[in-house]
């Protein structure tokens, strides 16, 4: 009884255990374990007989000289194909034909493929031939295509060339070659399109076009630099933001401006050294032009005693470059206190002086020296750094003795400065030696400059 009921239990467990897998349960089956659907050949009571399928077939074949020699078998709606052909593309273009027609379930494709040379060579050979007919009855046109391309170019060409005519409407240099050029070609393109449209290659136009574009974009991404430069160089052509051979500060170059070109701007140092700025950098920097404003300020700082009275040594400043020659009386002059320390007060004197009658450097120079000897002569003192030693012991006495003896002792007087020395330091002559270099070599050069001296500036 109790093998009985161990028996009962392990069925119902087994049965239990199968009851997913069985049909009727509910559980969806996996997809992936389902079989391929297969194709349902349906018969139609007015479909063809096999017969007549097998004659269509042969008839089409007989008139194709590549599969001619191709049998067709046709038994229940399935197409056996036999014979030989020349290679593979034939023998599926056979299949292909025989699978269109009404009635065909399927094609068995039983073609030996004999891959002579004859039969691969004599298509090419009758294609080639064809070809050279089709372009030989072509000829006229395309000799007519030819001649509007050429006509259209070479008017194109022509036009390109009358800079006289660019530059009378355009009054750049610059502009006139870059319209010249856009100019040449424009006119190709059009010729081209023309061309192309007439013999009927739009195709071929378009793949043209195309192309050209994919390539402009590559060839755009490659020189970008150098597209930037070319903008840069039309807008400052057309700003003219300097002229030749004026002083100008760009970014954080100084120097004498020689030439502007196509791609950079060239300057030479006040040291007459070259010096080429990529134009981009130059469009987008900050220009300081000395030369445009003749009258510039000069100013400099020197420092009295804590002691001394601040505005009676500003007069007497002021009083001194009044008295020199170079410094203008309009604007006049001016000086105010800079800075208090803790042993002196720091004057700023300011003066204007011409640029194209006298040069800065000097003349600040002598500006300084004789502002400095007034205000010693009249009793103010130009106090130096005071320094608080401390001297401890023996050591520290003989230290002192020592600078006691060093003070006393006779300084000599500097000697007399020759009358024609003195005349050549006093000069304050602007030196012409950058600007006379600049025009040598602007005189011996012929590269192109875009700098035009008959358009304002900006």
């Amino acid at each position: 009884m109790t093998t009985r009921w161990n028996l009962a239990r392990l069925a119902c467990v087994l049965a239990l255990w199968a009851l997913p897998v069985l049909p009727g349960t509910g559980q969806t089956p996996d997809p992936s374990t389902l079989p391929a659907p297969q194709q349902i050949v349906q018969t139609r009571a007015d479909a063809p007989d096999d017969q007549a399928i097998e004659n269509r077939i042969a008839a089409i074949f007989s008139q194709i000289d590549s599969l001619a020699h191709v049998e067709v078998d046709v038994r229940e709606g399935v197409v056996s194909l036999t014979g030989a052909v020349s290679n593979s593309a034939t023998a599926l273009r056979a299949k292909e034909i025989a699978g269109r027609l009404e009635g065909v379930v399927t094609v068995e494709d039983k073609i030996d493929r004999t891959l002579d040379i004859e039969g691969n060579v004599s298509p090419l050979v009758d294609n080639f031939n064809a070809k050279l007919k089709s372009y030989y009855r072509a000829l006229p046109l395309l000799g007519l295509g030819l001649a509007l391309f050429l006509i259209i170019s070479f008017a194109g060409h022509l036009l390109a060339n009358w800079m006289w005519l660019w530059r009378r409407l355009l009054r750049n240099p610059f502009l006139a070659e870059l319209v010249s050029q856009a100019v040449r070609v424009a006119s190709i393109a059009i010729a081209l399109v023309l061309a192309l449209s007439l013999v009927g290659a739009t195709a071929l136009m378009g793949t043209i076009i195309g192309g050209v574009g994919v390539l402009g974009i590559a060839i755009g991404f490659a020189v970008r630099d150098s597209l930037e430069n070319y903008i840069s160089s039309i807008m400052l052509s057309l700003r003219q933001p300097f002229r030749a051979n004026e002083h100008v500060v760009i970014g954080d170059q100084e120097g004498k401006v020689v030439r502007l070109t196509s791609r950079a701007t060239v300057l030479m140092t006040l040291d007459g050294n070259h010096l080429r700025i990529p134009n981009a950098i130059v469009f987008k920097a900050v220009i300081l032009n000395y030369s445009r404003n003749p009258e510039r300020r000069f100013e400099f700082d020197l420092g009295v005693d804590a002691e001394d009275d601040p505005i009676a040594a500003m007069t007497l400043g002021l009083d001194t470059l009044d008295t020199l020659p170079f410094v203008l009386k309009q604007p006049d002059a001016s000086a105010f206190i800079q800075a208090v320390g803790d042993s002196n007060i720091v004057l700023r004197f300011q003066g204007w002086l011409n640029q194209t009658q006298t040069d800065f450097s000097k003349a600040r120079g002598l500006a300084i020296s004789a502002t400095k000897d007034a205000l010693e002569t009249g009793g103010f003192t130009l106090p130096e750094p005071i320094y608080r030693l401390r001297f401890d012991g023996q050591a520290g006495s003989e230290a002192v003795r020592r600078m006691q003896d060093a003070g006393a002792t006779d300084r000599r007087k500097p000697e007399a400065v020759p009358a024609t020395s003195s005349s050549e330091a006093l000069d304050v002559t602007p030196d012409h030696h950058i600007e006379k270099k600049v025009d040598e070599e602007r005189a011996e050069t012929m590269e192109t400059d875009l700098l035009d001296s008959s358009r304002p500036v900006e």
